[in-house]
Order: C-alpha cells, then sequence, then structure tokens
C-alpha cells in the first residue's frame, strides 16, 4: 500500500534529533514500521532549512521537504496562511509518477494541509490530531498557549476526515464531543521501544534516598508543582525532574525558575533535582534508577511516560486523565490519583516508597502490560488495518 504522512510542521533541528522529539519521533516510528511490513511511504514535512535536501531515505521510507512557507523554524500559528499553498504542493506531487492510497494527517496544521490536497480526490484520509486544542484550553486555562484559530480548525478538520485516530479513551470523548461519530474513532495507543527501554541494563546514580522521577518536559502543564507540593507529604525522598531548552540552561528557564520558588515555598528545596534535557537514549537508565515514576499532567493525549517507565518495569502513579489513565492499571501497574489532588498524591507516593514487595509486583506487571500490548509492531498493525478498511470504502464497486 502507498502511505502518504502529511506531518507540515518541520521535524526538529538537527541538534535535537537524537534527543526525544515527542510526536515527530512517533511519526517516525510509525513511518519505519510500516515500511517494514511491506508499505511504500513518504513522510511529507516542512522544509525550515534551506541547507537540508529536498528528500532523504532513512529507515526504508522517504521523507520529501516541502519547500513553502519562511525557510526557518516559526510557531504553528504563522503556518496557518500557508495551508493552501501546502495542500496544491502535495496535489501537484501525487498527480505525478507516485500517488497515495491513503493519506494520514498528523497535528492540525498536517491534517488541514492533506485534507485540502485530497478533497478533489477519492483517496481516503486519516487523521491523528495528537492533542486538541478545545481539551488543552479546558484542562490549562491561562496557560493555554495555542494559537486562536486552532480550535475552530480543528471543528473543521473532523467534517471532512474518514476516521480519526485516537490516542486515549478521553480523546474519544472528546472527538465525538466536537460532531465526529463514534463509529469514525478508533483508538490506537502509542507504542514504546521494548529494546531500548527494559529493565535490565545501567541505571542513572543516585544516593540513598528514595527517588520519585518526573519526565517528560518542562512547562506549566506538565503538573510538577503538584508533586513538589505533595513532597511534604511523602518524607525524605528525592524529586528528579527531566526536561527543559535544548543546548539552554536551566538558570534562565522560566518555569524551572517557578518550580525552585514552588520548593522553596514549600520547604522542599533540597530534595529537588532538575537535570535538564536528556538524549532519547540515555532516558532508561534514569527510569531504572528510580523507585517510582510519577506523571501529574494537566493534560495527557498519549501515555508515552508511564509506558517508557512501566517498560523498564518501574510502577507509575499518575493523575487517571487521558493516555495516563489507559496505560495504568489502577494497583496492577501502579496507582492512579483524581487529577489534582495533592494529598492523595503525597499519601500514595509514601506508602508505595515504604512497601517493597508492592512495588516489586507492580513492576513485573508493568513490563508483561507494555511487552504484550503496547509495542509499535502493534501500533503499526492496527493502523495497517485501518489504512485497508478506509481504502475499501473508497473504492468504486467492480462492474
Amino acid at each position: 500500500m502507498r502511505v502518504g504522512l502529511v506531518c507540515a510542521h518541520a521535524g526538529p533541528p538537527q541538534e535535537v534529533r537524537n534527543r526525544h522529539a515527542g510526536t515527530h519521533q512517533h511519526v517516525a516510528r510509525v513511518a519505519a514500521e510500516l515500511a517494514g511490513r511491506g508499505h511504500e511511504v513518504r513522510v511529507y514535512e516542512r522544509l525550515d532549512d534551506p541547507d537540508l535536501p529536498p528528500t532523504s531515505e532513512i529507515a526504508g521510507y522517504q521523507v520529501e521537504r516541502v519547500p513553502v512557507g519562511p525557510s526557518r523554524r516559526t510557531a504553528t500559528g504563522e503556518l496557518v496562511p500557508h495551508v493552501p499553498e501546502l495542500g496544491r504542493w502535495l496535489t501537484e506531487r501525487w498527480t505525478g509518477e507516485w500517488t497515495p492510497e491513503v493519506v494520514h494527517g498528523h497535528f492540525w496544521i498536517g491534517g488541514l494541509a492533506a485534507a485540502s490536497a485530497v478533497r478533489e480526490t477519492v483517496i481516503p484520509i486519516v487523521q491523528t490530531f495528537h492533542s486538541l486544542g478545545a481539551e488543552q484550553l479546558r484542562h490549562l486555562g491561562r496557560d493555554y498557549a495555542g494559537p486562536g484559530q486552532r480550535i475552530p480548525l480543528e471543528l473543521a478538520l473532523t467534517r471532512v476526515v474518514d476516521m480519526a485516530v485516537a490516542q486515549s479513551s478521553d480523546e474519544v470523548d472528546e472527538l465525538t464531543r466536537m460532531g465526529l461519530q463514534r463509529a469514525s474513532v478508533v483508538v490506537v495507543p502509542t507504542g514504546v521501544d521494548t529494546d531500548l527501554f527494559t529493565p535490565e541494563g545501567e541505571a542513572a546514580p543516585r544516593d540513598v534516598r528514595p527517588r520519585i522521577l518526573a519526565a517528560g518536559g518542562l512547562n506549566p502543564g506538565h503538573g510538577h508543582e503538584d508533586l513538589i507540593r505533595a513532597l511534604r507529604l511523602v518524607g525524605d525522598a528525592e524529586l528528579v525532574i527531566t526536561g527543559g531548552p535544548p543546548g539552554g540552561t536551566l538558570n534562565n528557564h522560566a518555569e524551572a525558575r517557578r518550580l525552585r520558588e514552588v520548593a522553596e515555598q514549600s520547604g522542599v528545596a533540597d530534595q529537588i533535582r532538575l537535570v535538564g534535557p536528556v538524549p532519547h537514549d540515555e532516558m532508561p537508565a534514569w527510569y531504572r534508577s528510580a523507585d517510582l515514576v510519577a506523571c501529574t499532567p494537566r493534560y495527557a493525549c498519549a501515555g508515552r511516560v508511564p509506558l517508557e517507565a512501566m517498560a523498564c518495569g518501574v510502577p507509575v502513579v499518575g493523575y487517571a486523565t487521558g493516555g495516563i489513565a489507559d496505560t495504568v492499571v489502577d494497583e496492577v501497574t501502579g496507582r492512579l490519583v483524581q487529577a489534582g489532588d495533592i494529598r492523595t498524591l503525597g499519601i500514595t507516593l509514601r506508602r508505595l516508597l515504604a512497601a517493597d514487595a508492592e512495588r516489586f509486583a507492580y513492576g513485573h506487571a508493568a513490563v508483561d502490560r507494555a511487552r504484550c500490548s503496547y509495542t509499535w509492531d502493534r501500533t503499526a498493525s492496527a493502523l495497517e488495518r485501518l489504512y485497508e478498511r478506509v481504502v475499501s470504502r473508497r473504492q468504486p464497486a467492480a462492474s
């Protein structure tokens, strides 16, 4: 099958390609898995650096860089006026020697460009939003920083896609509230690299105190301040927070300064350690060094961090929201807490740190769950079946 994956955003800059690149890494892994299954896969992203080649061959698939918009990295909102041009470029590209049988849009900008390109064809379109502006706004409130046109454009996009891919049960609910029929939404969770994230291997150095690890980024939406305030109820434990600006210093990072102020006010400044950004292939060592991994974001579309921790055999304590609620099985692979309940969060962390046998059992169950239900092979297989279904729907009936 010929598959076109449209991101529209540029990929991560060269200096951070080996670091965890979030959703771009998700798209790259899906492309590689589909190519490994014998499909012809092409990924389309915007060219933001004139020194980059227009095409590249990576892991069996082809990346095509679209020369539309400014030749620099730019904010998402600035790309909206360029969507029609992106769509026209794709239309022209797909009327040549290579035409996709199915197009899969990623992010809302990628989906808009893909929908514009196929609107006068019979090519079906599948869409993964990765996050939804309406849901982010509801959970983050004044910390929501998305462009104003995002929410109405996402709503319009739901009207033209053949199928939407949700990454959690909460996202299914949000998409149906936006008007999509339930039959037009399918849950395909993100996968985890079970060859990289394993219980076996080196662990990052630590002291004798119990260690709680929080990973995934450094911005107000990750809820690290809740963990810091909960430490007052935990006792003598170390909270390690990874994430931050690539190549930058945490001294000049606004969220890092804010978290340190919260720690000072809470009387736990000596228990907090901000380590900055960690390369993706070094994260397993950090997970293995922890007694618990805590996930307390106000909004979590996918459960990537819990899955990585679980694959490393580490129990997860997290807020029962989004992908965290789907991936963590309460009292089996970790514990779930109502979002924003700092008192229960602190008590749960303290009790679980004191229960070695319980953590051991949770860790073993976590590895089994990650390896059985959340491999990239399963993700690719689910997408493959979805593509076959939407293509068969669009094909004209035989005479």
